[in-house]
């Protein structure tokens, strides 16, 4: 890093997240102003365009490429027309001891006389509770599952190349032509796309004013700039903030800015159930950076330096808070832009480049949480891309993370994409797959298998309300056999999946005439042409993702039952039913047994691995390929992000020797400390599940850092990523750190302020986590050889 880096570094991680109402403030008036005037989809639209006109414009000290969400860096806005915070949610973020965010009296005042009392019961989240049903409800405060949709916008979507080759005139023309192309006497829908394509032509405007504005305070500044460098500079800022995004990139700058502003301009309009992601942005940039070397206009240090300001605009941006269970769930800063690096071109050639490697340069660099980044690993990636992305984690970020970018196109070629559409994509937020810049793919929250489970052996009873929430398929002691449990737990989760898709359908549709994202809607194939929203079926793809969590506890728990009470006969189903409901009280020594003298998923064990695989397809065969309501279907994914947690506080305790209130097992991990025969077995069992059949899986693998601090160790490494990416692995991902300075750093987190580690999907400052989150970390097993 130079000196301007080093600042602008520096000043990123020295403010604090703060609130800001600003948004809030300026959403509302409109609103209370306009609702009612406006079709739907054009009063989003211009209450995005009276957002860019009228919010506060940043533009700080040593800034290359400006702009920000809120009034200035860490001004967090929020979205009431989504989610209305209440007070005391407002002093409860100000006085947490982790996660905080500072709000001030005047947004308290701001909320207390504006934003609270119009908003009150005309929010999505008061909608959306208001249309579910009783069971769904039931469901969902007894944490079988979690809705992302409830308080944020649909999100996780990526960018592709679009942006670099038009600018929004170029989308304006093109909307011009799909307007003129419409037929009011044969469409019976001419309305609503009429409508849709006027918000889409709005918000094109609405973009290239914020960009405008941008440019008028880089000359304000400028006039009174003293210094002739920094005078320069912000004639420079001006000039790229005129053409860009209103025409395409002429330059490795203004390509950055131009997706600067488009990033804020999603993030602006809705809260996306995580950030807008730039996609492959090795790729994109490619051609800017070869011809600013080729004419003179840029070097590998000038572009370095340009790429490092660009990162801190990521690290600027403090996730939105959340409310409920959903802040229960997920205590991070994180906004979960992710940036894709190497993979394959959509010619199906190696997609690396010397940017590949300078942008891993600045990761390792930098050392910011964000933006997320991962590096894209196909049979034709050089090796020298993956042992350069192991040495950056061996500094122990847990980025970046490493992905089977076969495995990421086969996924999606399977889900009905071109294999050239599938080739451009890879993955978003934590590791979600989709074609970048042509899909809406939308999370619809996590899903407790343990909890099913659970109620399962309670005969549809959830043992901590004391509720009927399931059918009645068997007491435990009629549960003759283990095959008789098995269809017992299937025909319990068919019961809530059918409720939370039932669920999921509804909250898609009042999404897709409710809260329209037209300016998403104009840089997602094919919404333009179809003259529809993002939100409801516009792009060329239309996936709904349900994530599962605890896919190692239920095989564990599975495999201790087929075994001690089926198998051995040591114990009935409803004895070890009875030691589960005390907690195991006076019951050590059988917990004991369950904890280390049963199969356990992780080591390369059949017995536990085909449970796994057992458990597995029962879950792809009821929700993969089910019709969603935009034209797309249902698939699954298995990560958890930190719902793992929550789900696991929900739950008593399980017949793998787990107590009641701790974490479930995280992604497709094995359970914390189960794995005891190295890594090499965790990967093979890992990959007996069929990757392929999903829409993304979590492995999470903990070194010790002794193991790759020479080149031996990280060749062993690298070895075991491609062995396991061979055997159609999707994703792994690595912590490089000892329990011992993770236990430091419990005991004196003021002198480990900076220690990242990987979470699930994301990594974040060890001292900002839970303590029942760190303990869960420190509980993985730590691998210290093969």
């Amino acid at each position: 890093m130079n000196e301007r880096t080093t600042r602008l570094r520096q000043s990123s991680l020295d403010v604090s997240p703060a609130i800001s109402a600003e948004r809030a403030r300026l959403i509302t008036e409109f609103y209370r102003e306009q609702d009612g005037k406006h079709s739907v989809p054009v009063m989003r639209a211009k209450s995005f365009l009276n957002l860019c006109q009228q919010k506060t414009i940043y533009l700080g000290p040593d800034e290359l490429i400006v702009g920000e969400r809120g009034p200035r860096p860490k001004a967090v806005s929020t979205y009431p027309e989504l989610t209305c915070h209440s007070l005391d949610d407002l002093r409860t973020l100000n006085s947490r001891p982790k996660t905080q965010y500072s709000v001030d009296q005047e947004c308290l005042d701001t909320y207390e006389h504006e934003v609270i009392p119009y908003w009150r019961e005309r929010t999505m989240r008061d909608k959306i509770f208001a249309a579910l049903s009783p069971e769904w409800c039931d469901a969902y405060e007894a944490g079988l599952y979690t809705e992302f949709m409830e308080q944020r916008a649909p999100g996780h979507t990526v960018l592709d190349d679009k942006i670099y080759r038009k600018g929004m005139r170029d989308f304006q023309r093109d909307i011009a032509q799909a307007l003129e192309a419409l037929d009011a006497t044969s469409d019976g829908n001419f309305y609503q796309k009429r409508e849709q394509l006027r918000a889409m032509d709005i918000t094109c405007d609405a973009v290239i004013r914020f960009a405008e504005r941008h440019a008028e305070l880089a000359d304000e500044l400028a006039r009174g700039e003293a210094d002739a460098q920094r005078r320069a500079e912000l004639a420079k800022i001006a000039d790229v903030c005129r053409h860009v995004p209103a025409h395409p990139p002429r330059d490795f700058h203004e390509a950055l800015q131009a997706y600067w502003f488009c990033h804020l301009a999603v993030i602006t309009e809705l809260n996306g159930w995580d950030a807008f992601s730039p996609g492959h942005l090795d790729q994109h940039l490619w051609p800017f950076y070869q011809q600013g070397l080729a004419d003179g206009s840029l070097t590998r240090d000038t572009a370095r330096e340009l790429l490092e300001a660009f990162f801190v605009k990521f690290n600027n941006h403090t996730a939105p808070p959340k409310v409920g269970v959903t802040a229960a769930e997920s205590g991070t800063y994180t906004d979960f832009a992710n940036i894709n690096l190497a993979g394959l071109l959509p010619d199906g050639s190696d997609g690396s480049n010397d940017l590949t490697h300078l942008l891993l340069e600045v990761i390792d660099e930098m050392h910011l949480l964000q933006p997320s980044n991962n590096v894209q690993l196909s049979r034709k990636t050089p090796d020298a891309v993956l042992k350069h992305a192991l040495r950056v984690l061996r500094k122990g970020y847990g980025f970046p993370s490493i992905f089977n970018a076969d495995a990421v196109v086969e996924e999606q070629v399977r889900q009905g994409k071109s294999l050239e559409d599938a080739r451009a994509g890879g993955c978003s937020g934590c590791v979600e797959t989709g074609a970048f810049g042509k899909e809406a793919y939308i999370l619809t929250g996590y899903f407790n298998l343990v909890k099913v489970l659970e109620l399962t052996l309670h005969n549809g009873v959830d043992p901590r309300s004391g509720k009927q929430l399931g059918p009645q398929t068997g007491s435990v002691d009629t549960l003759g056999s283990f095959d008789e449990l098995f269809d017992a737990f299937c025909r319990q989760l068919e019961h809530f999946l059918e409720i939370k898709i039932r669920g999921n359908q509804i909250i898609e549709q009042m999404y897709a005439q409710l809260m329209p994202a037209p300016f998403l809607s104009v840089i997602t194939d094919d919404c333009i042409k179809k003259g529809k929203d993002y939100n409801a079926g516009g792009a060329r793809y239309n996936h709904t993702f349900i994530q599962f969590v605890g896919i190692g506890s239920l095989t564990d728990s599975l495999a201790a039952i087929q075994q001690l009470v089926f198998d051995k006969q040591q114990l009935s189903l409803e004895e070890l039913c009875g030691v589960l409901d005390t907690d195991f009280a006076g019951h050590e020594p059988l917990r004991q047994q369950l904890l280390h003298r049963t199969p356990k998923y992780g080591n390369d064990d059949d017995y536990a691995d085909t449970l796994m695989r057992r458990a597995f397809q029962a879950v792809f065969d009821r929700v993969d390929g089910r019709p969603n309501t935009k034209g797309g279907r249902y698939q699954i994914e298995m990560l958890p992000t930190t719902c793992h947690v929550y789900f696991g506080s929900v739950v008593g305790a399980t017949a793998d020797g787990r107590q009641a209130g701790l974490p479930l097992s995280e992604g497709i991990s094995p359970v914390q400390g189960a794995d005891r025969h190295g890594p090499t077995a965790v990967v093979r069992s890992a990959a007996k599940m069929d990757h392929i059949k999903t829409g993304g899986t979590l492995l999470n693998m903990k070194f010790t850092p002794s193991l790759l601090q020479d080149e031996t160790g990280i060749n062993a490494v690298a070895s075991l990523v491609r062995g396991y990416f061979k055997m159609d692995g999707h994703h792994v991902q690595l912590n490089v750190v000892q329990a011992e300075t993770l236990r430091r750093a419990q005991a004196n987190p003021a002198a480990h302020r900076d220690l990242i580690v990987r979470v699930a999907g994301y990594s974040d400052y060890f001292c900002d986590l839970s303590e029942e989150l760190q303990e869960e970390i420190i509980a993985r097993t730590e691998h210290m050889g093969f």
